[in-house]
């Protein structure tokens, strides 16, 4: 999986990862971060990384400000992967990119919020370019759904909460 390859690298950034799960429950479109936060923190066991942002308890444009102590505390302690749903060209819907660097979330509907994160996935849950609150707002739950336990899932086995399938360990850092 080429998502999992790509998140194996924070693994060698050091120290404990923090997962910032942004968007919101109330558009189906932009619940992407808060259903892989709400995935991630259902799974059996301790995570070896901590995760901010669920369907519960959203990290959004209202208070990413409030919790930009936080991730800058947990940005000295190990690497921070954000995690967010973006808009793009009709090829791309149903794909996740993984990038080095900030997230710039609300980037898609134009909002100015601070840039956040190591490690940034995106997943392109719709096309953007006219009406982006509109189009988030019918975006298919089903395709964020599956992209969300995806993401899910290769956070879990990239930062070491499970095994690999059939039981092997993933290569050390």
């Amino acid at each position: 999986m080429h998502l999992q390859r790509e998140l194996v690298a924070v693994r060698r950034l050091g120290g404990p990862a923090t997962v910032v799960c942004v968007g919101t429950d109330r558009s189906t479109g932009d619940a992407l971060g808060p259903l892989v936060g709400t995935l991630l923190t259902q799974s059996r066991g301790d995570l070896p990384f901590a995760v901010l942002g669920n369907l519960q308890a959203p990290v959004h444009a209202g208070n990413l400000h409030e919790l930009m102590p936080r991730l800058q505390v947990a940005a000295t302690q190990g690497p921070v992967v954000a995690i967010d749903a973006c808009l793009g060209s009709f090829e791309s819907v149903g794909s996740v990119q993984v990038q080095r660097g900030p997230l710039k979330p609300g980037a898609g509907v134009r909002k100015e919020l601070p840039p956040i994160g190591d490690v940034a996935v995106m997943a392109t849950v719709n096309v953007g370019g006219f009406m982006e609150y509109v189009v988030l707002q019918n975006t298919r739950l089903g395709l964020v759904y599956d992209m969300a336990a995806l993401i899910a899932d290769a956070l879990r086995l990239a930062l070491g909460a499970v095994r690999a399938p059939g039981g092997a360990a993933l290569p050390p850092p």
